[in-house]
């Protein structure tokens, strides 16, 4: 096999803070996944590259007109579409997913700007009148909304392009700085969005990338003095943990993921049709690296032996195999570890009573879609945050209350999916389910880029997402009022 050096154009990064690319004698090497090769490096930083960047954000005072910024963000998105195959090949890369899918992330991120660039021309501001009650008073209370002193971004693995839009973009439309720190396994993809937002125009202070490993870099993205605000995607254990050290900062804590497609009875054949297609996209989607994937499908016993073949069958017919390969339709998940994990939950899964009725060979940290039936509902397999292509069956009884039970049984609170024609049922669940979504016949994750987006108990603190609510939430309100009633 030729060396990746060879294949491609390896990438050797640097951070970007202040306008500067800054490197460091350790670096972190960066894998492809299906091969184990590096494909690049990024600097391993530390908490004075990150101190850094906050005290250059924290001096910096943007002066950009809300035209300007809509300008940047528009221009943005047009970047993304004009090198989406080189984007979409760094995202095949550095995560492993098929090309499909990372053309797909980058249609997505292309939305995150187009809706940010139009909301940021929107005025933000309210008009109180006083005159209102017997205690008035002749005058107005009028709001702003301000920039805070200085954002921290904290960003996952699985979504290296569309997720970083999430935070960037929404700040960008704001007029705050932002230090981003992308996760280690794949922060290419963040690199090349940064310097996309510098050609658009975009100050170098207003968006900075540091990159580094947790131990070394971690408590300075989340303790340094200049940071208001930190916005947080990925893991229970590390969102909790930053909940707790940074007690008086605002926090977006968008944490993981358990949720279920539930199927109902009153389906026809037609209907159960539609609904496996949303079970096996749902799962498979992104090589089911989503916190909204589907990680559970609850079937309702009368309906299960006429689903479970069609699911079955929609299983069978996704070409896996070289993310590269524009053909496929399944690529890899992050690393061979993460896939092994997944893997030994559907054999202990096995173990407790369920049946595997699809398992194709496991190559490394190609994980080929599996499909499990009579799933307990216990199974660790659906149980805790399965992050991989498998699809997992739990048939659970024609009460839609014990369904409801069942599907809350869980630490998790962020999506759920429905398949129902009846709309009282439809209702039911939608108020039934703790959840910070539920969808009626779509997947779980369903949702536009500026629609809000959150989870409840362990999947998050409630505070939304989505660009519209991450405008409001990165900035500080002001009120203030005039004797002029008119």
């Amino acid at each position: 096999m030729k060396d990746m050096k060879d294949m491609i154009d390896f990438r050797n990064e640097g951070m970007r803070i202040g306008g500067e690319v800054v490197f460091t004698d350790d670096v972190i090497d960066i894998i492809y996944p299906y091969t184990g090769e590096v494909i690049g490096t990024v600097p391993a930083g530390t908490k004075e590259h990150a101190a850094k960047a906050f005290e250059i954000a924290a001096n910096y005072k943007s002066k950009l007109s809300r035209y300007q910024r809509s300008e940047i963000l528009h221009r943005a998105g047009e970047l993304i579409g004009e090198r989406r195959d080189y984007l979409a090949k760094w995202l095949t890369l550095e995560l492993g997913i098929c090309y499909q899918h990372a053309i797909y992330e980058t249609k997505r991120a292309q939305d995150v700007y187009k809706f940010a660039a139009s909301q940021s021309l929107n005025d933000d501001g309210e008009i109180f009148s006083c005159d209102l009650t017997h205690n008035g008073k002749e005058r107005k209370i009028y709001t702003t909304r301000e920039p805070v002193t200085a954002i921290s971004a904290i960003t996952p693995f699985n979504h290296p392009l569309n997720m970083v839009s999430h935070k960037v973009a929404p700040s960008i439309a704001t007029n705050n700085c932002m230090v981003c720190k992308p996760a280690e396994q794949t922060p290419l993809t963040a690199i090349a969005l940064a310097d996309i937002l510098y050609e658009a125009g975009l100050p170098p202070e207003m968006f900075q990338i540091v990159t580094g490993r947790p131990q070394d870099i971690g408590d300075e993205m989340i303790t340094n003095k200049h940071i208001d605000i930190i916005t947080f995607t990925g893991g229970v254990p590390v969102g909790k943990m930053i909940a707790t050290k940074a007690a008086y900062k605002r926090q977006a804590l968008e944490l993981g993921g358990n949720d279920p497609l539930i199927v109902c009875n009153d389906l026809t054949d037609a209907d159960l049709e539609k609904a496996a297609t949303i079970a096996v996209a749902g799962a498979t989607g992104n090589s089911g690296q989503r916190c909204t994937a589907i990680k559970r499908i609850l079937v309702q016993n009368a309906v299960a032996d006429r689903f479970v073949p069609l699911v079955l069958e929609k299983a069978k017919a996704i070409k896996f195999g070289d993310p590269q390969d524009p053909a496929t339709e399944l690529g890899c998940v992050v690393n061979a570890q993460a896939a092994e994990l997944f893997e030994q939950r559907v054999l202990m899964a096995a173990e407790q009573g369920a049946t595997i009725l699809y398992h194709p060979e496991r190559q490394g940290a190609l994980l080929p879609p599996i499909v499990v039936d009579h799933v307990p509902h216990d199974s660790e397999l659906v149980m805790e945050e399965t992050f991989g292509p498998i699809i997992p069956i739990v048939r659970v009884p024609d009460d839609d209350a014990e369904v409801m039970r069942i599907s809350n049984g869980t630490q998790f609170g962020l999506s759920s999916g429905v398949c129902t024609n009846d709309l009282n049922r439809a209702i039911s669940y939608i108020n039934g389910l703790n959840v910070g979504t539920c969808n009626i016949w779509e997947q779980p994750g369903y949702r536009i880029e500026t629609s809000p987006f959150g989870g409840i108990k362990d999947s998050g603190n409630a505070v939304k997402e989505g660009v519209t609510e991450a405008m409001k939430f990165f900035t500080n309100l002001k009120t203030y009022s005039l004797p002029w009633p008119t």
